[in-house]
């Protein structure tokens, strides 16, 4: 998400900065180059030595006659993004009134001055957060061009932004922003539809391919909303799922059964500009029962289809572009390819992405992008895949 990246990363006097050494690896395990700056007040929490292991770098801890704050962030700076994380309520009060009494609110005002893109992770206690000062001064700055990466609001405190946050809005900030102004409706994970008030009938998507389109089209500087479906049978430990239902970027619906997943599709591609339909909708729905059928007896049960998301959509919006997803299990490839091109053509979409539905709940997988003359292989992680599919589909809406 970051490769080539290079971020100069500002850490400051609060209890936060205890996390600086694992954001700095994270920042580093999603391709970016990082180099440390440091106050006075953040050494005493956490030792510049610890930030140097973390990000192989020197890391700047006062401003000397080699001019550290131009040569990271001033016109052709090293730097192509200056995240401050964490930023106390100080800190960001004096990067609002310009003043220049430390490494990291030097580089800030140079970076501001130089239009080197600037994030802030604010952290601090509640309180503080939410005094009139504190907030005139991150208005002020935000109105400057300049990124914040909202707390979390726990326990009185508000705490630092989790890494996936920041990494989010630091590769949306230093990216192209190629989907800059639109719309991007995902549907992902799987349906489940209730045989009785404990059984269901669902499948084993994990949602992880949603979740990367997602991700790549808020990096790309998309409005991205999820339409999340429930988590398949998967283990206990499944990477990405957020219980409580929220990314930092997306706005999540949670559905559960196929016709909730299709009305809220229709509903968020009423202003929509492209619909990724990534999820694993169940073919089939049962008319449930409202007590639980007893176990030990033969059972039949009835299935009925579910209507085919993508086909109402296209009934909906003609020209809406839809990139559709195509699981196969035959292993055949110019099966898979004949499959998807048969959808392709049924509902007019952009393009398909076919996969062998033996990738479910994997991080990685295997994919054709089946276009209407053209296929196109890859294999490798589902994040790095995201990217692919953000790619041509801002080729797609720029084109229109």
């Amino acid at each position: 998400m970051l490769e080539g990246v290079n971020v100069a990363l500002g850490v400051t006097g609060s209890i936060a900065a205890v996390k600086t050494v694992e954001l700095a690896h994270e920042l580093r395990r999603q391709g970016a180059d990082v180099r440390g700056v440091m106050t006075g007040s953040a050494q005493g929490i956490v030792h510049p030595w610890a930030v140097e292991f973390a990000t192989d770098n020197d890391v700047v801890t006062e401003i000397t006659g080699r001019v550290e704050h131009v040569e990271l962030c001033g016109y052709d700076g090293w730097a192509d993004v200056f995240l401050i994380a964490p930023a106390t309520a100080n800190t960001v009060g004096k990067i609002a009134g310009a003043v220049d009494d430390t490494p990291v609110t030097t580089c800030a005002t140079t970076a501001l001055g130089a239009d080197t893109p600037v994030v802030i992770a604010p952290a601090m206690h509640e309180p503080m957060y939410d005094h009139p000062g504190v907030l005139e001064a991150i208005d002020t700055v935000a109105d400057w061009g300049v990124e914040f990466v909202d707390p979390r609001i726990e326990e009185g405190k508000a705490k630092i932004a989790s890494e996936e946050a920041i990494v989010c809005d630091v590769a949306r900030v230093a990216g192209e922003r190629s989907l800059a102004g639109n719309q991007i409706v995902i549907t992902t994970g799987a349906t489940s539809e209730a045989i009785d008030p404990v059984r269901v009938l669902t499948n084993r998507s994990s949602g992880k391919m949603g979740r990367a389109v997602a991700k790549a089209c808020y990096a790309r500087g998309a409005d991205v909303t999820l339409v999340h479906g429930v988590v398949g049978p998967q283990p206990v430990m499944r990477d990405g799922v957020h219980p409580n239902g929220e990314l930092p970027y997306a706005t999540v619906r949670p559905v559960e059964s196929a016709a909730e997943m299709l009305e809220a599709t229709r509903e968020a591609c009423e202003d929509a500009d492209t619909l990724v339909s990534a999820a694993a909708i169940g073919d089939y729905t049962v008319a449930g029962s409202d007590e639980k059928i007893r176990s030990g007896q033969d059972l039949t049960l009835d299935l009925e289809p579910t209507p085919k998301l993508i086909d109402e959509l296209r009934a909906d919006h003609p020209k809406l572009p839809i990139v559709g997803f195509k699981a196969e299990t035959s292993g055949d490839e110019a099966a898979m390819i004949e499959q998807a091109r048969q959808t392709l053509s049924r509902a007019e979409l952009a393009f398909v992405v076919a996969n062998d539905a033996s990738v479910m709940g994997a991080d990685a997988t295997k994919a054709l992008f089946v276009h209407e003359r053209d296929v196109a292989r890859y294999e490798g992680p589902k994040a790095e895949l995201g990217g692919e599919i953000a790619d041509s589909i801002a080729a797609i809406v720029g084109d229109a």
